[in-house]
């Protein structure tokens, strides 16, 4: 047995009381020379958390000594509350002044608070300010070590006072501002005079009444301009804008065509009637779609997937970096692509009227639109027109074909390919794209309705898209509704993500499943009671068919977005993992990622034991490209990296939208003429209004110091502001129109005000 594990089985024990380094390794039997592995295990082990050290450098488990390890996560208030590192325990509650050194997701120590200590703790409320949203069950702790910080470097805005000067982070979790020396000593001559946005080195901090200290590594730009805060993002999350020289060079060297050699034992489809669909701003195109209609009136519909695995090999210097960045990171006007562009939105990319190598699913319907059968094949295809999804909705519901006609391209600095103008084809071009779009959504419609009468979530949310000019500046807001141009693509997606993922479970071939497991009974008793407050009643929430009742309720309901966000945030996360362990809100027992290899390495890894699957079961000839079985253990560590490469690049994505609404809507503050917009009142407090912008789901507060002419009180008992003298009043549901007050970058908050 390995020595940690020995440790680990030693403090587990009952009768176990905490030992010095030299009393653990007599009681383990270690030899005199042996000393040495112990001292290196027992400081990894303090290094994880695993253990902890107390009185007189004695070891124990953590929770034999009232404490307990995890990621500390800070609100903007200072209060903060520990993930613990055992998902099994509850969070830990920790107040403003118990937080000492730490900052925003710092993996630390932190002492569990006795029952008395924890009852002082509520009973002086009224001088200390208690965590926000804290359950009464909850345990409060008081942070006691850093174990590891969760960064070394701070990106935020220079700034001077008369004494010193100091950056403010950027991040409003990171509370305390950070002293740095006098940007005349440093050669990167940083003003704070216009507010230059900075990188900081952090010094060792270990006095919490003392700020932070540390020293300007980087200049980024003027605060605020786009391309500077670009570069805090991309800092902030370690994103790697450029490729390593030989990365670069070795993309270049593949080529920029479909050859004849690369077409060998290939199926060819190229002159099957085939189209992509996408965003306006798409960059690189993943999947298209094929439809022939057969004898017996049967139809076969091709989903096409393009075969990234044809050029990025196992173990070459372009798997090596696509794997380190795990998937492709799409920020507000830009991307940071997983390969280089010459791939990523060249010779992979489905780009219209260009051969394509790609892997294929052929689906068979009935004309009762019944599945009867299902082939595989390596392919090589021809797109014949590259949609957006406004023109695909167009065809699905507009019989004008010169009002189709007169959808724009969207702009070149948006997208990798803008595709052909719908004005240069002819009539018949255009007809048979109507034909062959509406009976896609006919076939479409069909597994969609299979799938949700079998219980599958309908998770479907509109989302706000932010759409930048040339400079970079958000410059236009608009809100995407998954509407059947949406859900035609999605629904192809999804029956072959499925299909691969029952064949290569049952050729028991070790691949990386996407995995989304059932949601906590503790987390959905706590969605139910907050439900309970918005008038909804919720009955058993473990029973499938009552989440499904509910998520049709809350699709009607006056604040229907705000509550499908706590009910997501109710759940899981979906995640990576070596074995096919379920999608809870997909209802699918077998699921992975199969349809974008551009952009998620797993679908490239899944495309690879894809081959293998095609040569060992249906004896497909081999092509260019490599097959592989991966190792299970391996698979299973692949699974751990692309899940936290993907939160890493999803909270990128999340910062780069908030930064862009706020600019939005600071740029609204310059004109002389303000734009109007309709919104939702969302919730009323006595200090004003929240509010939801109908077009852009922005969300924001009309203050009551805005509310002109009258003076607004909140009555408790309808939930409503009313105006003491005119009587007129203001509830939740009410539709307004309102227009930008203020903008605050820092607390990343904006305010409205209402206009006729």
């Amino acid at each position: 047995m390995k020595l940690k594990s020995l440790i680990l089985n030693l403090m587990r024990e009952a009768d176990y009381v905490p030992l010095n380094s030299a009393q653990l390794a007599d009681t383990l039997g270690l030899k005199k020379k042996e000393q040495r592995n112990l001292d290196f295990e027992l400081k990894s082990l303090l290094g994880k958390g695993e253990i902890v050290r107390i009185k007189k450098d004695c070891y124990c488990l953590p929770q034999d000594a009232d404490l307990i390890t995890g990621r500390i996560m800070f609100r903007q208030t200072g209060s903060a509350f520990l993930i613990p590192d055992d998902e099994a325990k509850p969070k830990v509650q920790i107040y403003a002044e118990d937080t000492g050194v730490a900052m925003h997701g710092d993996h630390v120590v932190v002492r569990l608070h006795s029952h008395y200590e924890a009852k002082q703790k509520k009973q002086s409320g009224n001088r200390r300010k208690p965590p926000a949203n804290q359950r009464t069950d909850e345990p409060t702790g008081r942070v006691i070590r850093i174990l590891e910080r969760a960064r070394t470097t701070i990106v935020g805005n220079l700034q001077k006072s008369k004494l010193f000067h100091f950056v403010v982070p950027d991040d409003p979790r990171i509370i305390s501002d950070i002293y740095v020396p006098s940007p005349a000593k440093s050669n990167l001559k940083p003003r704070p005079a216009i507010g230059d946005k900075v990188v900081v080195q952090l010094h060792e901090w270990t006095q919490r009444h003392i700020n932070p200290e540390g020293k300007i590594i980087e200049r980024l730009g003027r605060t605020y301009e786009p391309q500077a805060e670009l570069k805090g993002i991309y800092h902030k999350f370690n994103l790697e804008t450029e490729f390593p020289k030989s990365v670069s060079q070795a993309a270049a060297s593949i080529g920029t065509t479909v050859t004849a050699k690369d077409r060998k034992n290939r199926l060819d489809l190229r002159s099957i009637p085939t189209f992509t669909i996408d965003p306006d701003d798409a960059k690189d195109f993943d999947d298209a779609l094929s439809v022939e209609i057969l004898d017996k009136k049967e139809y076969r519909i091709g989903i096409h997937i393009a075969d990234v695995s044809a050029y990025v090999h196992p173990a070459s210097i372009l798997d090596n970096e696509a794997h380190k960045r795990g998937n492709s990171t799409y920020l507000v006007g830009t991307v940071i692509p997983m390969l280089p562009r010459v791939l990523s939105n060249g010779l992979c990319s489905l780009k219209e009227e260009e051969d394509r190598l790609t892997k294929t699913v052929l689906l068979t319907f009935s004309k009762e639109k019944k599945i009867k059968n299902i082939e595989f094949a390596n392919s090589v295809i021809r797109s014949s027109k590259r949609l957006t999804y406004h023109q695909a909705y167009a065809f699905l519901k507009e019989d004008d074909l010169e009002k189709i006609k007169d959808l724009p391209l969207p702009p070149s600095h948006q997208t990798g390919s803008t595709g052909r103008s719908l004005k240069t084809l002819s009539n018949k071009e255009l007809n048979d794209l109507k034909k062959w779009v509406r009976l896609l959504w006919s076939f479409a419609s069909k597994l969609r309705e299979d799938r949700m009468r079998k219980g599958s979530l309908d998770l479907d949310m509109p989302e706000t898209k932010i759409f930048v000019d040339e400079k970079g500046y958000a410059d236009r807001l608009e809100r995407i509704e998954q509407d059947e141009s949406h859900q035609l693509i999605e629904e192809f997606m999804l029956i072959a993500n499925e299909i691969v993922a029952k064949e290569l479970k049952n050729a028991r071939l070790p691949c990386v499943y996407r995995v989304h497991d059932k949601p906590d009974e503790e987390k959905l008793h706590e969605l139910r009671e907050h439900l309970r407050s918005f008038g909804l009643k919720a009955g058993d929430l473990t029973n499938r068919k009552e989440v499904v009742r509910l998520l049709k309720v809350i699709k009607t309901h006056p604040q229907g977005h705000l509550l499908k966000v706590q009910f997501l945030r109710s759940m899981k996360r979906a995640c990576y993992r070596s074995s096919p362990d379920g999608h809870y809100g997909l209802h699918k027992q077998n699921y992975t990622h199969f349809t974008s290899p551009i952009r998620r390495y797993s679908d490239l890894v899944t495309h690879r034991v894809f081959a293998t699957y095609l040569t060992k079961v249906h004896n497909h000839p081999p092509v260019v490209g490599a097959s592989i079985n991966y190792k299970a253990s391996r698979v299973q560590s692949l699974g751990e990296h692309l899940s936290q490469t993907e939160q890493n690049s999803t909270e990128a994505e999340r910062e780069s939208i908030k930064i862009k609404m706020i600019e939005f809507f600071e740029r609204e503050l310059s004109k002389s003429q303000k734009t109007k917009f309709k919104a939702v009142i969302t919730d009323i407090r006595n200090h004003g209004l929240f509010v939801e912008l109908v077009e852009s789901m922005a969300f924001g507060m009309v203050h009551i110091s805005t509310l002109r002419g009258d003076l607004y009180r909140l009555d408790p008992k309808t939930n409503t502001l009313v105006g003491r003298r005119s009587r007129k009043s203001y509830e939740v549901g009410q539709k307004i129109t309102v227009a930008t007050e203020r903008v605050d970058r820092f607390k990343r908050q904006i305010d409205f005000r209402i206009v006729n």
